[in-house]
Parts: C-alpha cells; structure tokens; sequence
C-alpha cells in the first residue's frame, strides 16, 4: 500500500484499512506526515507540529491491535485540532500573539474524546485572531490559503481545518462555529462541514476563564470531511458525554423516523443570492426529489431576528470581555471587524442583553414548530461563490457585503439547530455547495439527506498540490 494511497482515503477507508490490518496505524500516519510536509508549506492550514506525538499514538495504537484490543471506532484515523481549543501541552493561541505562550496543561472534551475513540491528532490548526472573521489571517500564524484558488478565502474562522482536509492533510478536521466558523470554511474550501446541535458535543477549555453566556448558548464544536460517512463517525466520537461542560445533553445520535419533507429556500428573509447559488440550489432541490424526498419551495423562519440575536449576544460579551483584548493585540484585521460588528449590533448593554435572551426563547419555539411542518430546510450557506481573499476588510462597504452574504451562517446559531454544509462541485467562481438544517438533535436527518445528495455528487475532490 503505498503512501498516496493512505493519506488521500477516507476517515472510514483509513480505520477499515488498519483495522484490518492492509496497514498500520504507525504507516498511516507517517503516510499522513509526509503529506503534510509536501503540502502545508504552500497553504499554511497546520500551524502547530504534533509529529512527535502523532507517531507515539500510532505506535500505541499498533500495540493495542496486536493484544487484540479495540482501539475505538476512528482507530488511527488522522485529525488536526483548531488552535483555539485545549491540547495538553500545546499553546491555545486562538490567533493571537497574547495567548502564544498559554501552554494547555489538559485536553479539552472534543480532544479527549477524539483520543478515546481512537483518533490520532497530527496537528493544530490556523485560525483569524479571536477567531472572529471568515477569513483566515493572523499576525501570529499568518495566513492560510485555499489549497484550490489562493485568490479566494479558505473561509473562517476554521479556514486552516477546511484548507488541511481539503488538501489531503488529515482526514478530519476538528473545527468550531458560533456564526458559520464549521460552514462556510468547509463550503469555500469545496468539502462538508456539521455544525452540531448546541448541547451535542461537550466543550470546556481549562487554559482561560468560562465563557461568558453568548458563546455557552452558540459555539459548538464539530467535524469537517470529506464525505457523509466520516461525518457520522467523528460525530459519535466528538459527542461523547464529559462532566466538565453543564451545557451537554445525552441525547441519540439516531432519532428514529421521519418524514422525507423539505423546504427550500433560495433567499431566506430576502437575501439576494447570486446565480450560482441559486443554480445549487435547484440541484440539491432535483437530487433529494429523485432520491424520494418531497420538496416544496417554501419562506425559512426568521434568519433576520435571529441573526439580530446571534450579533447582539456574541458582541455582549465582546465588547464586556475582549474588547480591552482586542485593542492591546493591536491586529488589524480583528479590529476593524469588531469594530464593525459592534457598529451593527449597537451597544449591548444589560437591558438589551436581557430582552435578547427573552427574544431568543420566542425565535426557538418558532423554529421547532418550523420542523414540525417540514424536517429538512434546504437554504443557501453564503449568497455568493467563495469571497476574494480579505474583501471584509477591504473597506466598510465590502464588509457590509460579506456580512449580508452570510445571514443563514449567522442565524442558525442562536437557535441551537444543527446544519449541514455540503459541498456539490464546483462554478466557474470556486466551490459551491448548499445548506441543510434541521430540528434540535436531529443530525441524523441532515447526514441521511447528506448521504443522498453525496450519491449524486460524488465526493469532492482533493487539492492535489504539492
């Protein structure tokens, strides 16, 4: 088996294959290394080495097979880690000079639970600073490229987890989304992306303070791959029970029946969505009809109000908890876009804090009852085709027009739903795909409406440089 072969299959071909013993945990990996020397230089997606460590696993891995052990089910299977959650003995830098030294001294829930499942870590990956732009670019790190245009943005803020599956540097990236940070990198970059349900995977960072309620009520953690299959596994490793984090709810990973019904939504709360966008739409809408699935074009709930109370909650405890942060870290970019984004949420101040929450509640009983008519909502991720690299800091109106672009990636979060970015190919602008969203802990739907559109699809293709 030759190395090529390892590092460009599937999370589920690389577990099979050692499982079975075609090859070893330790040849995948080193498979998987020197993949990562060929390529990252050009891309810049892994900032943080784990070789060492990523060896030593394999190593163990391999030991734990020849006692007849079960290793867990992604049994070797290659992983990168966003720099902004904890890895014992890495730095939790967040793309920030401030943090560059914040060694973490243990893993956090998702890493934990990616270790016990088997999974082997190969490296970190690069983030904007506060990881608060779709655009990926910090003075610590640098910048990361998308491995199939560098004229375009890898997305953000997990633009390096997207950029390194999609260059074939690991199987399965680890990534994080309070406002699209899983979605739109895994569209730009032409690969999948899941943001989970809030509750579905545990998160606690021991290296810094508890977050305050913005980020406890949105930012999830999930995976980032290549196909529907290794989505579905590396979800039932990430969401793994873990007592640290209050907010996590044992729920099945399967939620029984449900009917094959979706609406689609071409511009959600009257977004204008460019002709490619509109074009994968209607092809996603074509495919789940020939796969069985009804489809009727239908208004998604409210994406506005919503993304009022995503914006309003995240610049809250922004501005009451990174503003100073921020100014001392003196980055260009995540200045000017904090800037902005308060500039558009206002000053949120406790009286409005507290009438957001109370909204919140309101927009989450409409969106259930939403999927009580339908159980898939079929929308676009971003009205445009991949943006050209830095355009939301390019100027105040080219900001305005990334964050319009973005309203489903903004929304969808503070209603605690999981969505599903899948990606379908190409125009002649970049990767395209569409959105998938569901109700509360059903990701199960969205994989099986992933599945059928992948049958059709096809997997995306890697970037094969290097």
């Amino acid at each position: 088996m030759s190395a090529t072969q390892i590092w460009a299959m599937t999370a589920s071909e690389i577990a099979s294959g050692i499982r079975s013993g075609l090859f070893s945990a330790s040849e995948a990996i080193d498979a998987q290394l020197a993949r990562m020397d060929a390529a990252n230089p050009q891309i810049n997606a892994v900032v943080q080495d784990c070789a060492d460590e990523a060896r030593e696993a394999a190593r163990r891995l391999d030991a734990q097979l020849a006692r007849g052990e079960d290793p867990g089910p992604l049994c070797g299977v290659p992983v990168t880690i966003k720099v902004n959650v904890d890895q014992h003995g890495f730095a939790t830098t967040n793309g920030i000079r401030a943090q560059a030294s914040l060694v973490a001294s243990q893993d956090s829930p998702v890493v934990s639970n990616i270790r016990k499942a088997g999974g082997v870590i190969v490296g970190r990956t690069n983030t904007p600073a506060f990881s608060l732009r779709w655009f990926t670019r910090n003075a610590l790190h640098g910048q990361t490229l998308n491995p199939h245009d560098a004229a375009i943005t890898p997305g953000g803020s997990s633009g390096g987890a997207a950029a390194a599956v999609a260059a074939g540097l690991c199987a399965i990236g680890h990534g994080t989304d309070i406002a699209g940070s899983i979605r739109y990198p895994a569209y730009a970059c032409g690969v999948h992306g899941l943001r989970p349900s809030f509750g579905r995977v545990p998160a606690y960072n021991a290296s810094g303070p508890d977050r305050h309620i913005g980020a406890q009520l949105m930012a999830v953690s999930g995976p980032i791959a290549r196909c529907m299959a290794d989505l579905d596994l590396s979800l039932a490793a990430m969401s793994a029970g873990d007592s640290r984090d209050p907010w996590w709810v044992p729920s099945p990973l399967n939620g029984g029946e449900f009917r094959r019904r979706a609406a689609l939504s071409i511009a959600p709360d009257g977004m204008s969505v460019s002709r490619e966008v509109e074009a994968a739409l209607f092809q996603a809408a074509d495919m789940l009809r020939a796969s069985g699935w009804t489809v009727e074009e239908a208004e998604a709930p409210p994406m506005r109000r919503a993304a009022e109370v995503n914006a309003r909650l995240w610049m809250a405890e922004t501005q009451f908890g990174a503003g100073d942060m921020i100014a001392r870290e003196a980055d260009a970019d995540a200045s000017f876009v904090f800037d902005q984004m308060s500039r558009d949420a206002g000053e949120v101040g406790f009286d409005t804090l507290m009438k957001t929450l109370q909204a919140r509640v309101g927009l989450v009983r409409e969106w259930e009852a939403y999927f009580e008519t339908y159980s898939l909502l079929l929308c676009p991720t971003s009205a445009e085709p991949p943006f050209p690299q830095q355009l939301d800091v390019a100027s105040e109106q080219d900001f305005a027009r990334v964050f319009e672009a973005q309203l489903t990636q903004r929304a969808i979060p503070a209603i605690g739903v999981p969505a599903l970015s899948v990606a379908l190919g190409h125009s002649t602008k970049g990767p395209i795909g569409v959105q998938l969203v569901a109700a509360r802990f059903r990701e199960d739907i969205l994989l099986a409406a992933g599945r059928d559109l992948e049958a059709m699809a096809g997997l995306p293709p890697l970037a094969l440089m290097g």
